[in-house]
């Protein structure tokens, strides 16, 4: 993606009179709708009934033993492939928050090695595809000679795949995995541990057109797609601070703390929104363009009768849920910036240390803040506090001998019962995409038809693909900031 291409932040002030545009939801998907709306020309307002932007990648403050603590509500990574999000970072200053690896380096431990925890790596080369994996995979100790070998050979044919053909669809991915020739060791060892923090389910749950996507764009489109990213910062600093900055520089009129209880055509062709908690008076919010960004149940109960041919097809798009742990040890336990564990119910570890604001908090010390991100939680997602910290805390310490000997001073639990859409087989027909049967009105989300599973960069292609869509329909010259989105090099649209 070339950034120096992008259209740079319209000045700050008021919009000049002209179409306007009404984004309900302040995520991701919707801030990215409001800004690219914006940068058109449209005069934008964005209703939002939490108190924040962000969605479900926010933070919030903790008294903690150690300190006042910035939290994530879960750890969020992207990838360099993830084209969309970079362009969010960049549009609203964020990026330098959130750097990528210089190359994919995976650090993976093995909880049941014969001579107790063993130690691998997934990390790429310089070179071509599929050559810049194959060192790693030639001496990835968590698999045998035989088993390496054939997971290069299903590598191969997952790479002739063409995720948006819809027959792939309705395959499972643990399914044709087996039919490749892939061992439970394996699909263990490598596929899940990939699959499981990208799909939000495992390979027994997911579409095989979702995991071809990921691991053919991932892994396979070009040598540094996989390079991961996570923010330095934490994640209100990015979505909600730096996001709300880019907002008003773009004049767009941001309204927090409002529900939107129904939307109605009005009898000359716009759309009317009612809401609860305005901070004016209340009244209804009229425009042009309507861009629905909210989880698939509540823009269910928001659309108006005609918009979709069958609505309560959003209704059977089911959810995933992600469960965090948060550690806080008296000493430093983990000198890697994370981990990703097999053979153990722990799934992948970070140190959020810096990015917490311990390392600076009175009375912090050597303290070290681990964030434990559990995947496709439908086991753990309920259970109580105690039972999963007796559940976690012996696993870390297999893991990480040194935490046998640190003392706890705290351990908390960060719950997403409907974290993301459950990418199971046939999904993808559920999935709408942004355009309506009802003129103007604009679907977005990661669970819309995107082609990407919920993730971020989902989130943000969907409201980049409702804006394009919305602008395209009004005929109103734009810029496509994203080849993928349209084909191309970024340029100007009618």
């Amino acid at each position: 993606m070339t950034h120096s291409a992008l259209d740079p932040a319209p000045p700050a002030g008021p919009r000049p009179r002209g179409r306007a545009a009404l984004v309900i939801g302040g995520g991701l998907a919707g801030t990215a709708a409001a800004l690219a709306l914006a940068d058109a020309g449209l005069r934008v307002t964005l209703i939002e009934g939490r108190p924040r932007l962000g969605g479900l990648a926010f933070s919030f403050h903790r008294s903690s033993p150690a300190g006042v603590l910035s939290v994530d509500n879960g750890q969020h990574v992207y990838l360099r492939c993830c084209d969309a999000y970079q362009w969010f970072l960049e549009r609203v200053g964020a990026a330098r928050l959130a750097p990528l690896q210089g190359r994919l380096d995976v650090p993976v431990l093995d909880a049941r090695g014969r001579s107790g925890r063993r130690l691998g790596r997934l990390r790429r080369t310089a070179l071509p595809v599929p050559l810049h994996l194959s060192a790693s995979l030639a001496t990835y100790p968590h698999l045998s000679l035989a088993e390496r070998a054939q997971v290069g050979r299903a590598a191969l044919a997952l790479g002739r795949l063409d995720p948006r053909d819809p027959e792939l669809d309705g395959v499972d991915f643990a399914g044709w995995l087996r039919r490749h020739g892939q061992s439970p060791r394996a699909v263990e060892a490598l596929w899940d541990l990939v699959g499981v923090a990208t799909l939000n389910a495992t390979a027994s749950n997911a579409s095989l057109g979702l995991a071809a996507m990921v691991f053919k764009t991932g892994l396979l489109s070009r040598p540094g797609a996989a390079d991961i990213g996570w923010a330095r910062a934490p994640l209100g600093e990015l979505h909600h601070t730096h996001a709300r900055r880019a907002l008003d520089a773009a004049g767009v009129t941001t309204e927090l703390r409002t529900r939107v209880t129904g939307v109605t055509r009005t009898p000359e062709g716009r759309w009317s929104a009612a809401t609860a908690g305005r901070p004016a008076d209340g009244s209804p919010v009229e425009a042009d363009v309507l861009v629905l960004a909210v989880p698939q149940r509540e823009a269910h109960a928001l659309l108006p009768d005609g918009a979709l041919k069958d609505p309560g097809r959003l209704l059977r798009i089911g959810s995933a849920p992600i469960l965090n742990l948060h550690v806080i040890y008296d000493r430093t336990v983990l000198r890697r910036p994370f981990f990703a564990a097999i053979g153990s119910p722990v799934q992948w570890v970070f140190d959020r240390t810096d990015a917490s604001g311990l390392r600076d908090a009175p009375g912090a010390g050597d303290s070290q803040y681990l964030a434990v991100s559990q995947s496709a939680a439908y086991d753990d997602i309920d259970r109580p506090v105690a039972e999963l910290r007796a559940r976690y805390l012996p696993e870390l310490e297999r893991l990480l001998p040194v935490a046998r000997g640190a003392r706890v001073r705290d351990f908390f639990v960060t719950r997403e019962r409907t974290a993301t859409f459950a990418p199971v087989p046939g999904v993808g027909l559920l999935r709408p995409s942004a355009a309506t049967d009802a003129p103007g009105l604009y679907l977005a989300g990661a669970w819309t038809a995107t082609g990407w599973p919920a993730t971020m960069e989902g989130a943000v292609r969907s409201g980049l693909s409702a804006a394009r869509t919305a602008l395209t329909d009004l005929g109103r010259p734009h810029v496509n900031p994203l080849p993928a989105l349209g084909g191309g090099t970024p340029k100007e649209v009618a």
